[in-house]
């Protein structure tokens, strides 16, 4: 008789334990996937770790073998350094030590209110975070945003990047042709809007989870206004950097990409002539994370030179 009552027990707690689960992501879904993603990288032997840069917090990730030669990617606007889990262990891999910082502002970083969020000072973060691990040259690359950001550290200083790697890259004095307040969504409407930009078909989100992307959104809404209204006055464009670079440059797009469509992409080729430009068929700005299996052998390929 006691075997069954703390049989039933357990099996109470179980299910109370099962109900608070449920619940709890379902109040909350985006950060139990968080948890369940920063659990996975960890059991790969992914280092979680943070520096100091100008007097803030820098979060960042580590992988690959200490003694290898060093690669650097720069997440984008509303990005995080979990944005590049599909591409870089393609890079551990084949030997290379891998650094993935969240920018000032973004996932696991300090969101410092006196910083600006442009251009200039993300890059200048880069470079001090650079200085800070004792990085003396790296082989660098950047996606959407953070291509630009390494553009700038690239053209300002030149003897830190060995190989130069842009995915889907901003920078071009362009306007954009789509509203860019979606980058904000405030409704399910614009938060599907937005999926139509980032991929082909993309998935339809369940409303539950909707709601708590939408939710984050709002909290960290002031961080991308910032950055947008520098971005977009075009002051700091790189048409006029990009023919000075010297370095191996590697341009990445998505054929599919509807927030920096391919044209960019063949305009920076144009302005960099010893540059090569891989055009990835049926994915969009999200190539990265989407089309890994396709991008990895090649980037891998490009740092190998």
């Amino acid at each position: 008789m006691k075997a069954i009552k703390r049989l039933l027990w357990v099996a109470g707690v179980l299910v109370a334990l099962a109900a608070v689960a449920a619940l709890t992501f379902w109040a909350r879904p985006i950060s139990c996937f968080n948890e369940m993603m920063y659990a996975r990288l960890s059991l790969a032997g992914v280092e979680s770790s943070s520096v100091q840069v100008a007097g803030h917090r820098v979060h960042y990730y580590a992988e690959g073998p200490s003694g290898g030669e060093v690669v650097v990617l720069v997440h984008g606007l509303g990005g995080r350094a979990e944005d590049w889990r599909n591409l870089a262990p393609y890079f551990a891999k084949a030997g290379f030590r891998v650094y993935l910082p969240d920018l000032p502002g973004y996932g696991r970083s300090e969101q410092p209110a006196d910083f600006s969020y442009s251009i200039p000072d993300e890059a200048e973060a880069v470079v001090g975070f650079l200085d800070a691990l004792g990085l003396k040259q790296v082989d660098l690359g950047g996606w959407s945003m953070g291509g630009w950001i390494v553009q700038r550290v690239a053209g300002e200083h030149p003897e830190r990047v060995r190989r130069l790697m842009l995915f889907d890259s901003a920078g071009l004095y362009e306007k954009p042709d789509w509203d860019t307040r979606l980058f904000t969504p405030v409704s399910a409407t614009d938060l599907d809007q937005l999926d139509v930009l980032l991929m082909p078909n993309p998935p339809k989100v369940p409303a539950f989870i909707a709601e708590d992307i939408l939710r984050r959104s709002r909290k960290n809404a002031w961080i991308i206004h910032r950055a947008l209204n520098t971005m977009l006055t075009g002051k700091d464009a790189t048409d006029n950097l990009l023919p000075g670079l010297k370095m191996p440059v590697l341009i990445v797009w998505g054929a599919e990409d509807h927030i920096t469509p391919l044209h960019l992409g063949e305009k920076m080729h144009r302005l960099v002539p010893q540059s090569e430009l891989d055009v990835i068929p049926r994915c969009g700005h999200l190539a990265p994370v989407q089309c890994a299996v396709q991008i990895g052998p090649q980037v891998v390929e490009f740092v190998r030179q």
